[in-house]
């Protein structure tokens, strides 16, 4: 995983990172998106990567920005940040304490990190707390965004994505199989789930844009 619009800000990565920033701040005018889960339906599709990136973006663009890692199972943007894993999100929830925001290399962005790994990922994630959470880390920022496990291998992200104003879902280029990509809709919509949309990792550079770039 590389926090490529940090390390190359002129890329056309970087390029598209702002473009999928750009289409979310667009998506709904009346009412903007506040809080946002990044997924993908099955492992190694990129989700943390992207929702990093993304997190960067808008923090970039003057948007107040939390990062939440709410993957309680294989937590990594407190190693890709290179912050301390603990006390973060779980911690805040089973103690009732306010969050440790910590912060990054990047104006505007925080992350709260994943804190101590329960026993029970799921079972924390649907809890009341989570949503006195989510509340009290909107009077701080502008947009929340959330890292969540891949839909397909268990149930947090469809628990947790009830919970915000809508899901993203993350496919990987020749990677993801058609019917791991229509499993993780369908769990979606079952859970009631907002997907505002899904977005494409590991897609092949156009030599026109390479060019442009460089």
């Amino acid at each position: 995983m590389d926090l490529i619009t940090i390390t190359n800000p002129r890329s056309p990565l970087s390029e598209a990172f702002r473009t999928l920033r750009t289409n979310l701040s667009f998506y709904s005018l009346e009412s903007p998106l506040r809080s946002l889960v990044v997924t993908s339906p099955v492992m190694g599709e990129g989700k943390s990567s992207t929702v990093a990136n993304l997190a960067v973006t808008m923090a970039q663009s003057g948007r107040k920005t939390v990062l939440v890692d709410c993957d309680l199972r294989r937590p990594s943007l407190h190693t890709l940040f290179n912050l301390k894993a603990e006390p973060g999100f779980t911690d805040a929830i089973l103690h009732n304490s306010e969050p440790l925001l910590q912060e990054t290399a990047v104006k505007n962005l925080l992350v709260l990190t994943s804190g101590t790994k329960p026993p029970n990922p799921a079972d924390i994630l649907g809890t009341p707390q989570v949503d006195q959470l989510i509340a009290r880390l909107q009077e701080k920022a502008d947009i929340i965004l959330f890292d969540a496990p891949p839909v397909n291998a268990v149930t947090d992200a469809a628990v947790l994505g009830a919970k915000v104003d809508g899901v993203l879902l993350v496919l990987s280029a020749g990677k993801t199989r058609r019917e791991h990509a229509e499993r993780a809709k369908e769990i979606l919509e079952k859970a009631h789930v907002k997907i505002i949309g899904a977005t494409l990792t590991n897609a092949p550079i156009d030599s026109s844009m390479e060019a442009y770039y460089s």
